[in-house]
């Protein structure tokens, strides 16, 4: 379907070209520079008795969102009785030996063993969240084997052992001693915060 000629254009012959100048001849140029904004400026919020809370709601939905970002996406399956190890670039073997022998004491543990992957992710998302917060050095992760059926693979466990290393707050983790649940848990060291 052609376009409608506007009403001032001059007529066109098959062999005639216009200049850019003649095809813009009815254009109107826009009086306003400014920038419609979608989100009220906190001076509007106020103004409408809105707040502060406001802002810390959406602060802390936008915190949720940005560190819950654990995969349930599928992983590598590991055995139910090998020993994992990770640790960051800089994290020295004096460290990672002290952390095997359970020489660093853990200050806080969770137990997600028998949980669903879901639930499993949320509950460590939160557990893990709290313990940077709280400035702990170690935590101790225990996940379990997955021995409760015959053939059953550690889900579980492979998926903290990703989860481990999305986190760029963990720096180094290790399998524990057998007291504290041998290759179904692991001490976990974390990053310390240099503000304190």
């Amino acid at each position: 379907m052609p376009k409608p000629t506007p009403p001032n254009a001059p007529e066109l012959d098959s062999d005639q070209d216009l200049s850019f100048t003649d095809m813009m001849q009815d254009v109107v140029r826009i009086k306003s520079d400014k920038v419609e904004r979608k989100n009220p400026t906190r001076r509007e919020l106020l103004r409408k008795g809105i707040g502060l809370d406001y802002h810390r709601e959406q602060a802390s939905k936008e915190e949720e969102r940005i560190i819950d970002g654990l995969s349930s996406e599928a992983v590598d399956i590991v055995d139910s009785e090998e020993e994992l190890l990770f640790a960051s670039q800089g994290v020295q073997i004096s460290t990672l030996k002290r952390l095997k022998k359970g020489h660093i004491h853990w200050e806080a543990g969770i137990d997600l063993h028998g949980m669903t992957v879901d639930t499993a992710r949320d509950e460590f998302s939160q557990f893990m969240r709290d313990a940077t917060r709280q400035g702990l050095r170690c935590v101790l992760v225990v996940h379990g084997k997955s021995y409760s059926g015959s053939g059953r693979e550690p889900v579980l466990k492979s998926y903290v052992n990703d989860w481990l290393k999305q986190l760029p707050y963990v720096i180094a983790f290790v399998s524990a001693q057998p007291q504290e649940g041998g290759t179904g848990a692991l001490y976990v060291l974390l990053k310390q915060n240099r503000a304190k």
